[in-house]
């Protein structure tokens, strides 16, 4: 991967910073190709076979090391240049200097980086236009010797470019399941990447399934789907959070239909009033009080103290709301909501008491 050194006064050498891991094999431009364009190919300048290669993956960068070097006792004003046939907003050149003394070495890097979106933008599957995938190009460098006993600027020369071969590879996820012999083809790395490309996304979807099937988490389209799953009614009263909620507790609050508990769990999902299990059931924000009593026993009730002749209401509670005062309860849906959870036989009361603080 390095060039042999030349006996003129300025030497460079390229080194690609990044090991590949395969060594890549020149990819077909195109089925269409001719053998003609082929051997015109062959002629341009460009086209160089060269041992010094990059591997470019799109959205990842890589660096090309340029080591120069003044053979000589004078001290050499120095340009780099690229001249390749990719696009030139891929690299940028980052040197040390322009000037390199008598005897010295410096080092300039060439930065590159393939648009991350390269195999998603690429015209060719519009136009027909196959997809080049095998770069070549030549790294410049002009000196100028300046003579520090002369005032004459020095003449400015070309050293023989060093050419080198930008490949740009596609990164493909399951070269892992293959032997390692395997993976050091090219050709299967790109061929690989096809399946990849066409499977992964379903891969993708797979993975995050569980969000899908998390009414907290799913997307509002698929929201419906869910209620309809497990058997929820969905109703434009309530925001879409306060659906979810309801919807991912809907088992909870079929299996809890009909109770005291159920009634409470509800009522606290729709208002989001505290459950306060901590609290005596005078004191809750949600209040449910059953109406008990033995009625009229000879030898233990007292007329006006522990009974009522008449006026009784079997199967009978009262619901009391202290919701604060910037919390708004529509008490039409709390009544519906009551009259769906309750026993049929029940008759119930319901009181809405705003907690004021003085």
């Amino acid at each position: 991967m390095t060039q042999t050194r030349d006996i003129l006064p300025y030497g460079m050498q390229l080194t690609p910073m990044q090991v590949p891991e395969v060594v890549p094999q020149a990819a077909v431009r195109g089925a269409k190709q001719s053998s003609e364009q082929s051997v015109l190919a062959l002629k341009s300048p460009l086209a160089d076979t060269s041992d010094c290669y990059l591997i470019a993956y799109p959205g990842e960068p890589c660096e090309l090391l340029v080591q120069l070097e003044n053979r000589g006792s004078y001290p050499l004003r120095l340009e780099i240049l690229v001249d390749g046939d990719f696009p030139s907003d891929w690299y940028r050149i980052g040197t040390e200097g322009e000037e390199l003394p008598p005897l010295g070495k410096m080092e300039a890097v060439l930065y590159f980086q393939v648009p991350a979106d390269f195999f998603e933008s690429q015209e060719f599957g519009k136009s027909g236009e196959p997809m080049i995938l095998d770069y070549q190009s030549r790294v410049y460098g002009y000196y100028t010797q300046q003579d520090p006993n002369s005032q004459i600027e020095g003449t400015r020369k070309l050293i023989e470019p060093r050419p080198f071969n930008l490949y740009v590879r596609p990164r493909s996820l399951y070269l892992d399941f293959l032997p390692e012999i395997y993976r050091e083809v090219d050709f299967i790395g790109r061929l690989l990447k096809i399946f990849e490309q066409a499977f992964e996304p379903d891969v993708e979807a797979l993975n995050v399934l569980w969000a899908y099937l998390d009414p907290l988490l799913t997307p509002q389209a698929i929201l419906p789907f869910l209620a309809h799953w497990v058997g929820w009614p969905l109703t434009k009263a309530l925001t879409p959070n306060r659906q979810r909620y309801l919807i991912r507790q809907a088992m909870e609050l079929y299996r809890w239909r009909g109770t005291k508990r159920g009634l409470r769990l509800y009522l606290h999902l729709f208002t989001d009033l505290p459950l306060d299990e901590h609290l005596p059931e005078k004191e809750k924000h949600i209040c449910i009080e059953e109406v008990f009593g033995k009625g009229f026993v000879m030898g233990e009730a007292n007329l006006g103290q522990g009974s009522i002749i008449g006026g009784g209401q079997p199967y009978h509670f009262m619901v009391t709301l202290r919701p604060d005062q910037n919390i708004p309860i529509d008490e039409t849906l709390v009544r519906q909501i009551i009259t769906q959870e309750k026993p049929a036989f029940c008759t119930y009361e319901l009181y809405i008491q705003r907690l004021s603080f003085g």
